[in-house]
């Protein structure tokens, strides 16, 4: 039953900073899948005895990619595969069950955030045993693996039934099919208190969470409303589809429009909450009001001892560089480690592991903790109702409590989408070889204090990562420039603006970040370079 299939490379199979995304149809293309996962399955070695865990989002492909998967796991000789109820399962439900098993790692077959079916994107995850993303000398190796493969191997069977739970043997290898919501539910029990959380919505609280037709619509549904109690209904979207019924699965203020203008209207609910494609990302809001993913991180950080398992305290927290200062704050009033790191959730694992954070999070709308080695959106949501249980105020005063305590930081992110890669890199380029010549200058009166090079020397393995550029002022204002690893096609240039304030609590963002946003724009010369006169996404 197993078959070896002569094939020839594919060279466009470099992961990002999470996995490999491209456009469904380049996926689809044939021996695709097949070539990148036996570059997976050359670079791992020996299979016999491992176990990994597979899932997806759901989007469209993901069935046939899935199929593909199991049949040549067996046919490469693995033990075990643990497999989402119909191919379903979350990334940090996946995480979770790669924990708890004890896996030898996962395969999560998502594009995240990016839009899915025919025309849109695909994208397949390989965690590790941790539970988390691949270090880059991992993915360098699979990638040079894919530049040279001239043969896969595969059983020759029919598809396998993943709609019934249970156990099953193709080919040697065991296939157990599990409810890829009940392990993750079990966790956020032990992790909140849920019985507070019964109590918020029987006194009737109202809440709106909008799944996006995506992977965590059961699971919201489970919790939200079967477990917790709240109203059939609470949650919307809530039916995984294909194409994620037309929606872009980005829960920011531009994607979740509906949600935001809901929670902007006369019917809002006390509190608005939106999931990813697959589930790591979250969006927080409350009546007319919008909470940033850094200000969430700094907020959820400074409330760490009104949850449970973190009550006897936590080691300590980090953020991506492109990620707001705001979190630098609350750990140094509180006294905990603090790091900045490169994009890339897999830059959290190492800290997570030698205990050093327990908190990490990201810009774009990434929050976590170590109970696993992913961010987790309807963890971040908890966190928030708890928060709310605890203390009976609402979404608007605990950030405003928060910024009269600790300041405020004015920030946005502006992405520059579909760029030629060649010119996005120039760009880059220049501009870092222009950074010394910025240093101790004025522009506008604002005071460069350094412009270098972001550098992250990792404390635990001694690695040192270059990842995007930083321009920092006196008044504790910053730019950060990246180019984006999550597309599936082009370059995005990602231009982050930060600007700090004790005093001036209760103005527009936009406005507050005016004069910077020049300055940015002038730096590197965006417009002239990419005939770009303002960002495609604003969030």
């Amino acid at each position: 039953m197993i078959k070896t299939i002569a094939t020839t490379p594919y060279d466009d199979q470099k992961m990002g900073t999470a996995g490999l995304r491209r456009k469904s149809k380049v996926v689809m293309q044939p021996n695709y899948v097949e070539n990148f996962m036996q570059s997976i399955f050359n670079t791992i070695g020996d299979l016999h005895g491992k176990t990994f865990v597979v899932g997806g989002d759901g989007r469209y492909y993901n069935d046939i990619a899935i199929q593909k998967i199991i049949k040549m796991a067996a046919a490469n000789g693995v033990a075990k595969l643990i497999v989402g109820q119909n191919g379903f399962i979350s990334t940090p439900a996946g995480s979770n069950v790669i924990l708890k098993n004890h896996a030898n790692g996962g395969f999560i077959l998502s594009a995240s955030h990016n839009p899915g079916g025919p025309n849109g994107d695909f994208g397949i995850k390989y965690s590790n045993e941790s539970g988390g993303q691949i270090p880059s000398q991992i993915s360098d190796k699979i990638y040079q693996n894919t530049k040279m493969i001239t043969e896969y191997k595969i059983c020759d069977i029919p598809d396998i039934d993943l709609s019934e739970l249970g156990v099953q043997n193709i080919c040697g290898m065991t296939v157990e099919v599990i409810d890829p919501v009940k392990d993750y539910v079990e966790m956020m029990q032990q992790i909140f208190d849920f019985s507070a959380l019964k109590k918020l919505f029987a006194a009737g609280f109202t809440m709106r969470f909008d799944a996006m037709n995506a992977v965590t619509g059961p699971y919201a549904v489970r919790i939200f409303e079967e477990i917790l109690g709240a109203p059939k209904g609470t949650v919307v979207h809530a039916s995984p589809l294909p194409d994620f019924g037309g929606l872009h699965p980005d829960p920011n203020l531009v994607y979740a429009k509906e949600l935001v203008d809901f929670m902007n209207s006369d019917k809002a609910a006390d509190f608005g909450a939106a999931n990813d494609g697959d589930g790591d990302r979250n969006m927080i809001l409350g009546r007319h009001f919008f909470v940033t993913p850094s200000d969430s991180l700094a907020i959820i950080t400074d409330n760490f001892q009104l949850i449970p398992a973190y009550k006897n305290g936590i080691y300590g927290v980090a953020k991506s560089a492109a990620t707001s200062t705001a979190v630098s704050r609350v750990a140094r009033a509180h006294d905990i480690g603090y790091y900045e790191v490169p994009t890339g959730w897999k830059y959290f694992v190492n800290l997570m592991d030698s205990k050093r954070i327990t908190f990490c999070g990201e810009e774009s709308f990434g929050t976590g903790s170590s109970h696993i080695r992913e961010k987790d959106g309807i963890w971040a949501v908890l966190f928030w109702l708890s928060i709310i249980a605890a203390t009976g105020k609402s979404v608007e005063q605990i950030t405003r409590e928060h910024w009269a305590k600790y300041g405020r930081s004015y920030y946005m992110r502006f992405d520059f989408e579909g760029l030629d890669t060649g010119v996005a890199d120039k760009l880059m380029s220049d501009l870092e070889n222009k950074l010394p010549s910025l240093n101790g200058k004025n522009i506008n009166g604002f005071q460069i204090s350094s412009a270098a090079p972001f550098i992250y020397n990792d404390p635990v393995d001694g690695s040192s990562t270059k990842n995007g550029l930083i321009i920092s002022f006196a008044d504790g204002s910053r730019i950060v420039y990246r180019l984006s690893g999550t597309g599936s096609s082009g370059a995005t240039l990602r231009v982050y603006l930060e600007r700090y304030s004790k005093t001036d609590l209760d103005n527009e963002p936009l406005k507050m970040l005016e004069e910077i946003l020049k300055i940015a724009m002038d730096a590197a010369e965006i417009p002239e370079r990419t005939g770009k006169h303002q960002a495609d996404v604003i969030t």
